[in-house]
């Protein structure tokens, strides 16, 4: 039962991708799958990072730049040459993404706390600057009439009005998959892997794990997640500019990732659609950076282990059953985080 119970997120995924749309609609209000469409392919690179931050324990101010380079590498191919298949064009950018990943993680993963923060602050700025500053890329104005993704014969990803909730049953199908593969992830024995990982690195390679080894291949993860966003996004909007890779977008995949939980894929998943949904919808105004900036120096100051939105849960059910809640720090939380 313990078992099942861990993939009910993804049936929830599933179930929302094919009932919200038609529910939507007879709520006159179809015109909100556009930004949960969209919030669903920032929640799953917000996924990916989870995966490292949370579960290795590698912080990474970089997860914009993964965005970026799948985003563009996509566009570009297309626009290069019409004539080749978006799916080639689409593999191409996610495996760019890893094999750069792969290149700039074997040395920056060597670095802990917050040198390995600033180095990957340090990539995701270089990203951004060779997006705006390249004409080929489109400069600061970014890149735009990109081809729609045909993936079946009259299924395909692109924005508009008709496609809209196709649209948005394509998106939470693939975030409901993304959520599949890290959930049997963390509950294998690599997750355990990365656990005693990010635990403890001495312990955990006086145990044999290869330390550097798993620490490269979730990193690759993440990045393949963040390509895979970029690219579906990409062809949604039709656009991609040199903002998706900016350092303030890094900043708020960490801010979803520590409201949700560093290791709580579940509560990453819900924070990473609610607060984009707001975002897209213009709640915060041209406060919106800000907002995402305190979120997280709010966490840091009031959940240093990345527990917020399980801590504020507990509570919200103590105060109604009339039971204590559990202290923090307490045994609870370490033991239900590879479940959640």
């Amino acid at each position: 039962m313990a078992g099942l119970k861990r993939y009910l997120p993804v049936l929830a995924c599933a179930l929302c991708a094919f009932l919200l749309p038609p529910l939507f609609a007879a709520a006159n209000a179809a015109y909100l799958l556009t930004q949960l469409t969209m919030s669903a392919y920032y929640a799953l690179a917000s996924l990916g990072l989870c995966a490292l931050m949370g579960y290795a324990g590698q912080i990474s101010l970089g997860q914009a730049g993964f965005f970026a380079i799948g985003a563009y590498a996509s566009a570009f191919i297309s626009k290069s040459d019409p004539s080749i298949s978006p799916w080639i064009a689409c593999a191409c950018a996610v495996l760019l993404a890893a094999l750069v990943a792969a290149i700039i993680g074997t040395p920056v993963l060597r670095l802990k706390g917050h040198y390995l923060a600033m180095a990957t602050l340090g990539f995701g700025i270089i990203i951004e600057k060779i997006a705006r500053g390249t004409k080929g890329l489109g400069g600061a104005d970014g890149l735009s009439s990109v081809s729609p993704f045909a993936i079946l014969p009259g299924l395909v990803v692109t924005g508009g009005k008709a496609a809209r909730a196709a649209n948005f049953s394509i998106a939470w199908v693939v975030l409901a998959l993304g959520l599949l593969a890290l959930v049997n992830l963390v509950n294998s024995r690599a997750g355990r892997a990365l656990r005693a990982l990010r635990d403890g690195e001495e312990a955990a390679g006086a145990m044999g794990i290869d330390i550097a080894g798993y620490k490269l291949k979730v990193f690759v993860i993440g990045a393949v997640y963040a390509a895979v966003a970029g690219v579906l996004l990409t062809r949604y909007d039709g656009s991609i500019g040199p903002g998706e890779a900016s350092f303030v977008k890094s900043v708020r995949y960490v801010a979803i990732v520590a409201v949700g939980g560093m290791d709580n894929l579940t509560g990453t998943l819900v924070a990473g659609i609610v607060l984009n949904f707001l975002s897209l919808r213009g709640i915060f105004g041209k406060y919106d950076d800000a907002v995402f900036g305190l979120i997280l120096v709010a966490v840091m100051l009031f959940a240093p282990e990345g527990r917020a939105l399980r801590r504020a849960t507990r509570a919200a059910l103590a105060a109604r059953t009339g039971r204590p809640r559990p202290a923090a720090g307490a045994p609870q939380d370490r033991g239900k985080g590879a479940a959640e």
